[in-house]
């Protein structure tokens, strides 16, 4: 699976372009960022 290490850097651009697009988003955003992250660190390996 080499896409998995990529999932960073492409998360952080999409949400960095919707907190500048609709700031009330923020929260969400980050909230499903870390879920999506630690879900890949526990199940990633």
């Amino acid at each position: 699976m080499n896409f998995i290490p990529q999932i960073g850097p492409v998360a952080a651009l999409v949400a960095g372009i919707l907190i500048l697009l609709m700031p009330r988003l923020l929260n969400y955003i980050v909230a499903i960022y870390l879920i999506v992250t630690g879900a890949v660190g526990l199940f990633g390996k």
